[in-house]
């Protein structure tokens, strides 16, 4: 260990002063003994840490501070969240699967699986069974149980998930804006809805970033699969726009799956730092989900993610059904007859979404 001597004769500037003294401070809260009411990441290493987070554990709420704004006292989100009924999410939000009923079905689930492989084998998640379930197999929920998970490989996993999640929306939607420009038409309520996903699921990524900030392991996968799936959902969009929306309703399975886990291993109480009840999650996720107070502990945001996942899930589904160069949105339109039951914004109705001849 190099220690460098400081002389006692040249005197110090007061900023030189002031980064002296915060970085003693840092030192000392990243290599002591602290604890914080909150989550902070359990490793046993400086060097095992430092790979996946760099934020000191006094300091892991603290990732990207508001900053200063002068006259401005908040900033609204361009897309308020919609609000969902509390008990409604608890019931009837669960996961479900569409069977493929073509080739280009069969495709898109092919490669669900595959990255399904990829992100296992990147967030080292591991299960007791031989072969972990995925979406499609029998009984996905009750026969995965999930070991050696923590809140440190769970915020791994939500990481890398939410970080691949918010592609897709965003590359349809600007491929479908660039589309309308140069064909000089309308896209009939399209581009909302996905900008409004790939919002919501950076969204998801924020709030989780407000827990544990990724060290640079965890920023050069994250860059290297952004990197790669962005050209290949750009492609696969440009060839075939219904095989990349089933593509998005099958990985959007895959997250209803993991957040049912997550909601599961929490009633059980293998998660003690988010069942603690000194707890609380970000203020973020409480001004976005306006969640309600005595309703804002990790099982509640569990619940609020996975109703959002479960949404995107009926929304790909759906528009997956559709006519892609013809058809209005059904989930942003009037009908005719409001009696019957019809897509909307709200909770997700149907899980393996609509038909087409249900809503055009």
């Amino acid at each position: 260990m190099y220690v460098t001597r400081v002389s006692t004769k040249l005197p110090l500037s007061k900023q030189t002063a002031a980064q002296l003294s915060k970085a003693v401070a840092s030192f000392s809260h990243s290599y002591g003994i602290c604890s914080t009411p909150g989550l902070h990441l359990n490793i046993q290493s400086s060097q095992s840490r430092r790979q996946f987070s760099s934020t000191s554990r006094t300091r892991l709420r603290d990732y990207f501070p508001e900053p200063e704004k002068g006259q401005i006292f908040k900033t609204d989100p361009a897309w308020p969240h919609p609000g969902y009924d509390g008990e409604k999410m608890k019931t009837d939000i669960y996961f479900a699967h569409r069977e493929p009923k073509d080739f280009s079905d069969r495709v898109a689930l092919f490669m669900i699986r595959v990255l399904r492989w990829g992100m296992d084998t990147a967030t080292r998640y591991k299960h007791h069974v031989e072969s972990p379930k995925k979406a499609g197999d029998t009984n996905p929920v009750s026969e995965t149980k999930p070991y050696e998970m923590s809140e440190r490989k769970w915020l791994i996993r939500f990481l890398f998930l939410e970080s691949v999640a918010g592609v897709p929306g965003m590359v349809a939607g600007m491929l479908r804006h660039l589309h309308s420009l140069r064909r000089l038409k309308r896209d009939n309520g399209w581009i909302e809805t996905l900008l409004e996903e790939a919002y919501n699921e950076r969204m998801h990524l924020l709030t989780f970033l407000k827990m544990a900030e990724p060290g640079w392991f965890m920023r050069f996968m994250i860059l290297g699969a952004q990197g790669v799936f962005f050209n290949g959902m750009f492609l696969s969009y440009l060839i075939s726009p219904s095989t990349c929306h089933r593509f998005v309703g099958y990985l959007e399975e895959e997250a209803v799956l993991t957040y049912t886990l997550v909601i599961q291993d929490i009633e059980a109480g293998k998660l003690p730092k988010w069942t603690d009840p000194s707890f609380k999650v970000p203020d973020l996720a409480v001004n976005y989900w306006k969640m309600p107070e005595g309703h804002q502990t990790m099982k509640d945001l569990m619940y609020y993610i996975r109703a959002d996942e479960a949404k995107h899930r009926e929304v790909n589904h759906t528009l997956a059904n559709l006519k892609q160069k013809e058809d209005p949105n059904p989930f942003l339109s009037s009908y005719k007859d409001e009696s019957k039951p019809h897509p909307g914004k709200g909770l997700a109705v149907k899980p393996t979404g609509w038909e087409r001849d249900e809503v055009i």
